[in-house]
């Protein structure tokens, strides 16, 4: 009732049935209290705000293309990854939801300090690197069983797919990934302090026909450093920052410094291929272009410009005489 808008008819009804005893005021202020008190568990500490998941939605998901291009090269097949879900927990609540036996990477990323952690599912890891070693993606659940040779393999995929990582962080913060440890029990991995607050980062992946999650563990002693360039604020004037002059003119030289080929076409000629074998020095093609009309100068396959063909001293060159405008390709 503290949040409700009383008509008239309820105040007066409220104002009876105090001064008739049936209500105290005390009952009252103490039923408004009582629907002001939340539950607050501190083991569940939320260290991280809204507008801080949802900067970190955004850049995963960029991390969620980035990696879909990169498998896709890598395992020559479909593969479709995507974000399914952000979430703060407690670190002890992310490692009980992790299947036994799975496949765990742990990645350093420094300047920052702390681990963090990537968790694939078996199935995915196993489609992956039966791509890579040359087969048709097909998914085998053995990981209690790697060999040398398959923990070697996993893991140097891993650690390159993660370094894309690094490109998708660039608004918030410089980072080195770098893979120090590979597990598959997760009960044998403490990095941090069981009631640790993670950011947990669920990423739905697809390889071929096999479906799986990975799930990307994020403690907050990790994030503590950036986390003022999480915010709305400063993604907004990160995006507004102008570039230096100093870069704009580097930017210029190096324009001007790129190489183009320059056609200029005198004129085409359709002969059949029985004539085109018998040629010889000295055989005279006609094209279907007269010689006192200008030619078209086109720079990188796209014209530029009428031109009017001559000699320099002993070479052979053109005269611009006009700027050709409107048509595909004709942009300055």
């Amino acid at each position: 009732m503290a949040g409700d808008i009383l008509s008239q008819q309820e105040i007066d009804a409220l104002l009876s049935a105090i001064s008739s005893g049936e209500m105290s005021v005390e009952e009252i202020m103490r039923d408004g209290m009582d629907q002001k008190i939340k539950t607050y568990d501190f083991k569940r500490a939320l260290r991280f705000s809204k507008d801080q998941i949802r900067s970190l939605t955004r850049i995963h998901e960029n991390f969620a293309r980035l990696l879909t291009t990169f498998l896709s090269a890598q395992l020559r097949t479909f593969v479709q990854v995507s974000v399914e879900s952000v979430d703060q927990i407690p670190y002890e609540e992310f490692i009980r939801s992790v299947p036994k036996m799975t496949i765990l990477n742990v990645y350093e990323v420094p300047p920052l300090d702390g681990k963090i952690l990537m968790e694939i599912n078996p199935n995915i890891a196993y489609a992956m690197m039966d791509r890579v070693m040359g087969g048709r993606g097909s998914s085998v659940s053995k990981v209690e069983n790697l060999t040398e040779i398959e923990t070697k393999i996993m893991s140097a995929m891993f650690e390159k797919a993660f370094d894309n990582l690094r490109e998708a962080w660039s608004n918030i913060g410089e980072i080195n990934p770098i893979l120090s440890d590979f597990e598959v029990n997760p009960q044998f991995l403490q990095v941090i302090s069981p009631n640790e607050t993670v950011v947990v980062i669920s990423l739905n992946t697809t390889v071929g026909h096999t479906s799986g999650m990975i799930n990307i563990c994020l403690p907050h002693i990790v994030l503590e450093p950036v986390m003022p360039n999480l915010s709305i604020k400063h993604w907004m004037h990160s995006r507004k920052k102008e570039a230096k002059p100093g870069q704009l003119l580097q930017l210029e030289n190096r324009v001007k410094e790129a190489e183009l080929m320059i056609i200029a076409e005198l004129g085409t000629s359709t002969v059949a291929i029985e004539d085109f074998l018998l040629l010889d020095v000295g055989d005279v093609l006609e094209l279907n272009h007269r010689f006192d009309q200008p030619v078209t100068l086109q720079v990188g396959d796209v014209p530029k410009f009428s031109a009017q063909p001559g000699q320099i001293g002993k070479k052979i060159g053109v005269q611009i005489l006009t700027e050709l405008k409107g048509g595909e390709g004709n942009e300055k």
